[in-house]
């Protein structure tokens, strides 16, 4: 229940901030134009009847004005602009319409707040993040060397690309049938990036295992590490995208990470479509490449009790349930004919929940 005399709507740029309040007993409107410095919006609000509430769009602004309102004693939300309610027929949009369409909603309580991570869990977040845009970086230099290839119609065909026998290949094989000047100076500078692409992402690994190792993240790593596909560097991805696991269930998270099907069904009438894709797709994206480890034939090696070996008793047991279970499914999928891009959605689904029991299982 909205028990602030004060509801307060701001609309934050990277300039500029478009602030409305609305006055609970008076019913009074008050609009401003602020900068974003945290103290002059800190000292606009107390201008204000109070108690005051604050909402804000969650965005590339990021958290700091919520941590700097909270400190200072002031309710704030920052509210996920998806969830919000936008009037049909409305075709003019403005910041200060914003700002006042957020005070109101505020002041009825159809906000939906997202959950705001804290400072060593949004740094950890940050780190993630960082080699994962370097993972991508690194797939886009490397297709750009391998079609420089393809073009002049020099393949490869000694297995797996990437690996050091193909990176002798590209030196001493594919390089020397580049015939132009041009073309050499182009693999070179293509060469290169890959290089130091392929440095910059291993020197982000040895930083997140470093920190996955001693860290308030540690456990958790450890208790996810139990199920197969799972390893140090997907575990604390998942603990950080995530943050605190207690918000879902084990049939709710599959929703929140968008890995349940879309849906537009009425009367008598269900259809459903593809998956929703909403929410976080990094995590979505590590638990479908996790899922696909659950399709081969389930045996427990080295590289899986090493890893229980940091977990207590209770997760292995959990997690031994949960790699059964999974695999199975697959049989499942594959005794039905399913196509195995679907299947493997659908046992990432799962996957999210065998994650979540393991990440509340602390307070079990």
């Amino acid at each position: 229940m909205f028990t602030e005399r004060t509801s307060v709507g701001l609309d934050v740029h990277a300039r500029s901030v478009a602030a409305a309040a609305i006055d609970g007993v008076s019913g009074e409107l008050l609009q401003a134009r602020l900068t974003p410095s945290f103290e002059e919006i800190r000292s606009w609000l107390g201008k204000l009847e109070g108690p005051v509430a604050v909402a804000y769009e969650a965005g590339p602004t990021g958290f700091g004005l919520y941590r700097d309102l909270t400190s200072a004693g002031i309710r704030c939300e920052v509210v996920a602009p998806s969830k919000l309610q936008r009037p049909a027929g409305d075709r003019v949009k403005t910041d200060a319409k914003d700002a006042i369409h957020l005070a109101r909603l505020l002041r009825l309580g159809e906000t939906t707040p997202v959950a705001v991570p804290t400072e060593s869990t949004e740094a950890a977040r940050d780190l993630v993040r960082a080699r994962e845009d370097c993972r991508g970086d690194l797939m886009r230099a490397r297709h750009r060397l391998s079609k420089l290839l393809l073009r002049h119609g020099i393949v490869y065909s000694g297995g797996r690309a990437w690996t050091g026998v193909h990176d002798v290949w590209l030196r001493k094989v594919a390089l020397p049938q580049l015939g132009a000047h041009a073309q050499v100076l182009t693999f070179d500078a293509y060469y290169e990036n890959v290089l130091a692409t392929t440095a910059r992402r291993d020197r982000l690994d040895a930083a997140i295992a470093e920190m996955a190792a001693d860290s308030e993240f540690t456990a958790l790593v450890h208790r996810l590490g139990c199920l197969r596909g799972i390893a140090t560097l997907t575990g604390f991805a998942l603990a950080v995208e995530i943050g605190d696991w207690h918000r879902f269930t084990g049939s709710s998270i599959g929703a929140f990470l968008g890995l349940v099907p879309s849906e537009s069904s009425s009367g008598a009438s269900r259809s459903q479509g593809a998956i929703t894709k909403t929410g976080n797709g990094h995590a979505r994206r590590l638990l479908v490449e996790a899922a696909w480890h659950h399709q081969r034939r389930y045996t427990i090696g080295k590289t899986l009790r090493d890893r229980w070996d940091l977990a207590p008793a209770a997760a292995r047991a959990r997690g031994d349930l949960g790699n059964r279970r999974l695999h199975a499914r697959w049989v499942t999928f594959t005794q039905r004919n399913k196509k195995p891009s679907i299947a493997n959605v659908g046992i990432a689904r799962e996957l999210a929940g065998w994650c979540w029991s393991l990440a509340v299982l602390e307070e079990d």
